[in-house]
């Protein structure tokens, strides 16, 4: 695995934990003087147990894909303050992740494609990995969700992405499963790394979709 793109998602892990435990203790100061914002480090670890517990039974698994049997599992998920048309135009605009997801590289998609779509074929670096992936499922809008595998093996991962909306926002939850020997290596010696790069695409997302 690629050290550098090891250490981004582990220094954006930190970020985001460090983030949502920031506490503003304001005192009885007068208004001169104003609120001390005091942030608090409070790295959580969300083992492959917890993401397990909070899965979504609404997401379709293909045969051979059940997260209960994986060796890998990662569950994450995030509202959103757009429309689920404005960040799937985002997710399916593959090619352009590395604009904005330092944790994807070299997207090429193949057979002519511009966006990802039914049976979509593409090849990318991700976790410092080269990978193929296909489009399983294709439901616009709404429903997302492709095998990954080194060139030339069996599918060996699953990603599944579903976007449900929520008032004027959208609620994103991106699940994946890991299945055999490359699956098994991530969970011995970095259980959580699937786990914090989807939190940093999930972080990413909403900040391109949000800020334009």
């Amino acid at each position: 695995m690629v050290e550098i793109s090891r250490r981004a998602i582990l220094r954006s892990g930190r970020l985001l934990a460090v983030a949502s435990a920031v506490s503003v203790e304001c005192g009885r100061a007068s208004a001169a003087t104003g609120c001390a914002a005091k942030p608090i480090k409070k790295e959580i670890r969300m083992t492959m147990k917890h993401d397990l517990a909070a899965r979504s039974s609404q997401i379709h698994w293909p045969e051979g894909f059940d997260p209960e049997s994986a060796d890998l599992f990662s569950h994450n998920e995030l509202v959103i303050q757009a429309s689920c048309d404005k960040i799937w135009s985002q997710i399916i605009d593959a090619e352009k992740w590395p604009l904005w997801y330092p944790n994807s590289k070299d997207v090429a998609l193949l057979g002519g494609a511009k966006v990802l779509g039914d049976d979509t074929i593409w090849r990318w670096n991700t976790f410092g990995l080269p990978i193929e992936s296909k489009i399983h499922e294709y439901v616009p809008h709404t429903r997302l969700g492709w095998y990954g595998y080194p060139p030339g093996t069996r599918p060996s991962f699953y990603h599944a992405w579903l976007l449900m909306p929520q008032g004027d926002s959208c609620l994103v939850l991106t699940d994946e499963v890991g299945m055999g020997k490359d699956a098994v290596h991530l969970r011995e010696t970095d259980e959580n790394l699937m786990h914090r790069g989807h939190d940093l695409w999930l972080a990413t997302l909403k900040w391109v979709s949000e800020g334009k």
